[in-house]
């Protein structure tokens, strides 16, 4: 055991975009230049590798309750359409760390929370993409759990709440998936929006700000109404959730702004706990 882990929520970015051309500014910088330095710089800037890491994609939704894989040796799960050919033949084959999901069961048991298994899941985009780049060989095991479909923020604080005893067992808690995530105004840049996207952004950094964590808890479950939100997550808030488990795993560590990028003028930001 050494010093515990943060937890970092990480924006995943558009499709399996570190593999494709983009056209570039007349700066030459391309759209997602900044989170892929963000994401290669990742593991220097932890400092230390962990023995594991358990991931919380945007992309995995069970019902009724949290589930985590159990595949030893997880297969990809390209969850992405109308891309280019080759973006289908990418590979991640680091394995399973079937210890952690055992434990990340045991810890949520501990407090009343049911979970189940799933032997089957590979990894989806919310986990393959960023992971490329954070650790490209792929010799770190990567353990995935769900988030429940009914995506509130009350019960997934309480998950990450009950997991965050993995950070002092050297496992890296990585919560992945877009603090804006509204794939109608993606591509476009209309000034009103614009200020929609950058007002939550902003609110939601005070609210993971907050040190004490019942009163994070509570701003983060006000999250719908704020009169940005809805415009900012559409047609649903599914990545927005992967934040409220990082926040209850960040206990009594207020976030950090440690990332933001922006698309066509829409911020997202990424945030370390610890």
């Amino acid at each position: 055991m050494g010093e515990r882990f943060p937890v970092y929520f990480i924006p995943h970015g558009g499709g399996p975009w570190p593999f494709m051309e983009f056209p570039k500014d007349a700066q030459g910088h391309g759209p997602w230049d900044d989170l892929g330095a963000f994401l290669k710089g990742l593991d220097a800037e932890i400092g230390r590798r962990p023995k594991a890491v358990l991931v919380v994609s945007g992309h995995w939704e069970t019902e009724p309750v949290p589930t985590v894989s159990t595949a030893p040796n997880p297969p990809m799960l390209f969850d992405y359409y109308n891309f280019p050919a080759h973006t289908y033949e990418l590979s991640y084959p680091a394995r399973n760390a079937l210890d952690l999901a055992s434990r990340a069961r045991e810890l949520l048991g501990a407090v009343g929370i049911e979970s189940a298994e799933n032997a089957q899941r590979g990894f989806d985009h919310g986990v393959f993409i960023p992971l490329m780049l954070i650790y490209p060989e792929a010799d770190v095991p990567i353990t995935m759990i769900s988030l429940k479909n009914t995506l509130d923020a009350e019960s997934h604080f309480k998950i990450g709440e009950a997991l965050a005893p993995l950070r002092d067992e050297d496992v890296l808690i990585l919560a992945s998936g877009m603090s804006y995530h509204n794939m109608r105004e993606f591509r476009r840049a209309l000034p009103e929006h614009v200020s929609e996207a950058v007002r939550f952004d902003d609110w939601l950094t005070e609210a993971v700000e907050l040190s004490d964590p019942q009163a994070r808890a509570e701003r983060l479950a006000t999250w719908a109404e704020n009169p940005d939100a809805r415009a900012c997550h559409v047609p649903d808030h599914d990545h927005l959730v992967p934040l409220f488990v990082a926040a209850g795993a960040g206990g009594t560590d207020a976030a950090k702004r440690v990332f933001r990028g922006s698309f066509m003028g829409k911020p997202y930001s990424g945030y370390r706990f610890g």
